[in-house]
């Protein structure tokens, strides 16, 4: 018997995960397994997928939306009560987010992850396309 597997469902135009070191192509496997720590800040767990990753058709990638969607993001994490008190805060947040987010999945540093990937051999029948 297999330990250690875990199944996350990736979108079915992902490129396939990179050996370490390479060079981030977007497949978003890290980022469905668990959270950056700023991950975990924004998504309030440890395991599972980030809040923050999002699939872009246009490209055919995961990208981390606290870099590529930082107000969006924000929006979504900040409670509402924060959000109705300082309008704007989002926006101006924003920046200080994204800036973080590149130090956080390391940008330009390539693929950090040890993880091992197999995809499976005939997609699930109960799984929903988003």
């Amino acid at each position: 018997m297999l330990k250690n597997r875990q199944v996350i469902l990736v979108h079915l135009d992902a490129a396939p995960k990179p050996p370490r070191g390479a060079p981030c192509n977007g497949c978003g496997i890290c980022c469905l397994l668990e959270p950056c720590p700023l991950g975990v800040i924004l998504s309030g767990r440890r395991h599972g997928a980030c809040i923050a990753v999002r699939w872009q058709d246009d490209v055919r990638q995961y990208r981390c939306g606290a870099l590529c969607e930082p107000v969006a993001v924000l929006r979504h994490v900040l409670p509402a009560r924060l959000q109705r008190l300082t309008p704007g805060l989002a926006a101006g947040l924003a920046p200080i987010l994204a800036r973080w987010a590149q130090r956080w999945i390391a940008v330009g540093q390539g693929c950090d992850s040890s993880l091992d990937s197999a995809l499976a051999e005939q997609p699930l029948a109960d799984a929903k396309i988003h």
